[in-house]
C-alpha cells in the first residue's frame, strides 16, 4: 500500500495558492483515477482506491502546513506503512521554475515548513517526496506573502502541465520505483533554442 499525501492549507481562501499545489495534484490524481477524497481520517481528507494495480490511499491534510506532520504520522502509524517505501509526499518548492519537478527519496525540509513538521513528526527525513515547482519569489516580496498568493492565468497553465507531470511521475514510481522517476524527471529542461 502507498500514500501518497499532497501539502496545502484547508479553507477556500488558500485554493489555488502556490503553496496548495500538493493539494492540486492529488486533485487532478483523484479525477484520473476515480478517487473520492472526502472521507475524514488522520485530521485528513482521504480516498482509497488502486493506481497501477497498486492499493493507494490519498490524503489532503487539513491541519494548516505547519503542522501537516501529525496528520501523515498518523496515516503511517494507522495503515504500518513504510515511511522510506511506501509514503509519497508531494509540495510546492520555490526554488524552483514553475511546474518543474524535483524528486527525492530523502532530504532536508530545505526551508519548508510543511516537510520541517513532516520530519519532526517521523523522526527521520528518509521518506521520498516529489517538488513542484512553483516559480521563485520576486525580489522585495515577502516569502508568506507570495506562496499563499495566486497564480495569474497565464502561471495556471503552466502549472496544470506541472500537476499532470507529477500525476505521471507517481504513476512510474508505483510502477518502476523511484529512481526511474529520479532519472525521468529530475533533468532540468533543456531551454527551447530560439529560432533564427
Amino acid at each position: 500500500m502507498f500514500i501518497i499525501v499532497g501539502l496545502g492549507n484547508p479553507t477556500l481562501q488558500y485554493a489555488g495558492t502556490r503553496h496548495n499545489a500538493g493539494f492540486d495534484v492529488i486533485d487532478v490524481l483523484a479525477d484520473k483515477y476515480n478517487i473520492a477524497v472526502d472521507s475524514r481520517k488522520n485530521r485528513a481528507f482521504a480516498g482509497m482506491g488502486m493506481i497501477k494495480g497498486q492499493k493507494v490511499i490519498l490524503a489532503k491534510p487539513q491541519t494548516y502546513m505547519n503542522l501537516s506532520g501529525e496528520s501523515v504520522r498518523g496515516f503511517v502509524e494507522y495503515y504500518k506503512v513504510m515511511k522510506e517505501d511506501e509514503l509519497l509526499v508531494v509540495y510546492d518548492d520555490v526554488s524552483l521554475d514553475m511546474g518543474q519537478l524535483r524528486i527525492r527519496k530523502k532530504g532536508s525540509a530545505g526551508g519548508h515548513n510543511g516537510i520541517k513538521n513532516i520530519i519532526a513528526n517521523l523522526g527521520t527525513e528518509v521518506f521520498p517526496r516529489i517538488k513542484v515547482g512553483v516559480g521563485e519569489k520576486p525580489k522585495g516580496y515577502d516569502l508568506a506573502d507570495y506562496v499563499l498568493g495566486h497564480f495569474s492565468k497565464a502561471e495556471r497553465k503552466v502549472m496544470a502541465e506541472g500537476y499532470e507531470k507529477a500525476v505521471s511521475a507517481i504513476e512510474l514510481i508505483l510502477d518502476d520505483g523511484i529512481v526511474a522517476a529520479m532519472n525521468m524527471y529530475n533533468r532540468k529542461a533543456k531551454p527551447k533554442p530560439k529560432e533564427a
